[in-house]
């Protein structure tokens, strides 16, 4: 199948050598050529070019692009997206002055997820989840890490991460499957939470490894749940196995998480709304990525990271959605974009490089995925007519995506 996509108004992140990320300064900077084609075989990008460089061909499908723009597909690198019923009510709670913390202390947060989790099927969790990947897909995402986390015990988190596979299975997106076994500590474990812990070393990990149900392992090191000890353990433990770090960190405070992502390879360390001096020297080097989460800082109405500091001081930022039941109900990357230029500061190339490029290799993907460059997967979406690329993040309350292209076959036309 070779398909040819034509009067591309601007093709968006190109590369002719494809990069691994991209740091500091060169975060503002993305190429892209006007009037331009793409051309698609067997999946992937083949050819790209200004339209006067087009090759004479025959084609089996061919799409105008007149007045639109191509961008890579957004890839979405930490997403909770396997959860049953929502938390709404604890959303009413916040908005009355009760903490994350205080609601995850008498029961609620990831309890309150975790206790619907261990009630659903199989079935159940995979069609929300599926409606769920529409949805993002629509807006744009083409690759989703997907954590489990929600379940607590050994049953309830291979349950999770089967419904993962599943959707591996079915779904046209990249997918990247994630053990969160120590996402929270049960009520039953509560004042022995080294016991849970030794339940997640000795029972959740060395199953998830038999069944190959996990690409990654991750620990929410912070405040009021794992601490940089207990952290040590599972992620050496995991390493043992062949699963690689990727760590919930400083969210809530200075907890040593950052350092700890570093000091074991992790792949990503995310959220990091408490980064200061020496968490960045830490990472200053390092192959760990930081990664901002700008919807769960924007509904918690917390502290935002301190993101330009990081990319002054030489480090690159990727940027995810924590799509997720209780602190960030929404899987946009649209939205992501934007809360990265408005929020954080950030350039609209900044902020474009951290949810393609960066955010690729905050999944591992990004040998095949993240920009337009020959020999990658052919994900990418067509704009809606827009005027600029910077238009992207500037119309913050619209979907601009026409038709998404996912491993070169279209999936989703919102024409």
């Amino acid at each position: 199948m070779k398909t040819l996509i034509r009067n591309i108004k601007e093709l968006v992140q190109v590369e002719h050598t494809p990069r691994t990320m991209v740091k500091g300064a060169e975060m503002a900077r993305i190429d892209t050529i006007k009037n331009a084609y793409l051309i698609v075989e067997d999946g992937k990008i083949s050819s790209f070019g200004e339209m006067k460089d087009l090759p004479e061909g025959t084609y089996d499908k061919e799409y105008d692009a007149t007045g639109r723009m191509v961008f890579p597909t957004f890839c979405d690198s930490h997403t909770h997206l396997v959860y049953a019923g929502s938390r709404e009510i604890e959303y009413c709670d916040k908005i009355r002055g009760l903490s994350y913390e205080e609601i995850a202390k008498r029961g609620g947060g990831i309890l309150n997820s975790a206790k619907r989790v261990q009630e659903a099927s199989e079935q159940q969790l995979y069609d929300d989840a599926m409606q769920r990947l529409d949805e993002m897909t629509a807006y744009g995402t083409g690759a989703v890490e997907i954590k489990s986390g929600y379940g607590m015990t050994t049953e309830a988190e291979m349950k999770m991460l089967r419904v993962i596979r599943r959707i591996k299975e079915t779904s046209p997106l990249t997918i990247k499957s994630t053990l969160l076994g120590a996402h929270g500590i049960p009520m039953e474990y509560r004042g022995r939470q080294e016991a849970f812990v030794d339940l997640v070393i000795n029972e959740m990990i060395p199953q998830a490894a038999a069944e190959g149900l996990a690409d990654f392992i991750d620990v929410f090191c912070d405040q009021g749940f794992f601490n940089v000890e207990d952290t040590d353990r599972m992620l050496e433990a995991g390493a043992k196995y062949g699963l690689r770090a990727k760590i919930h960190a400083n969210e809530l405070a200075y907890s040593g998480g950052i350092q700890c992502a570093v000091r074991h390879n992790a792949l990503s360390c995310d959220h990091l709304e408490y980064t200061g001096d020496a968490e960045i020297e830490a990472l200053r080097g390092s192959a760990t990525m930081p990664t901002v989460l700008p919807g769960a800082a924007f509904f918690l109405n917390m502290v935002h990271a301190p993101v330009r500091k990081m990319m002054d001081a030489g480090l690159p930022v990727a940027m995810a959605s924590d799509c997720n039941p209780g602190s960030s109900p929404s899987g946009n990357m649209q939205l992501i974009l934007s809360m990265a230029c408005v929020n954080y500061r950030m350039l609209p190339e900044e902020a474009i490089n951290a949810t393609t490029i960066n955010s690729a290799y905050a999944m591992d993907v990004v040998d095949q995925l993240g920009s337009i460059a020959v020999g990658k997967k052919a994900n990418f979406f067509i704009t809606k007519p827009i005027p600029t690329y910077e238009f992207m993040p500037y119309a913050y309350g619209s979907n601009k995506v026409e038709k998404v292209f996912l491993n070169g076959e279209l999936v989703v036309c919102n024409e």
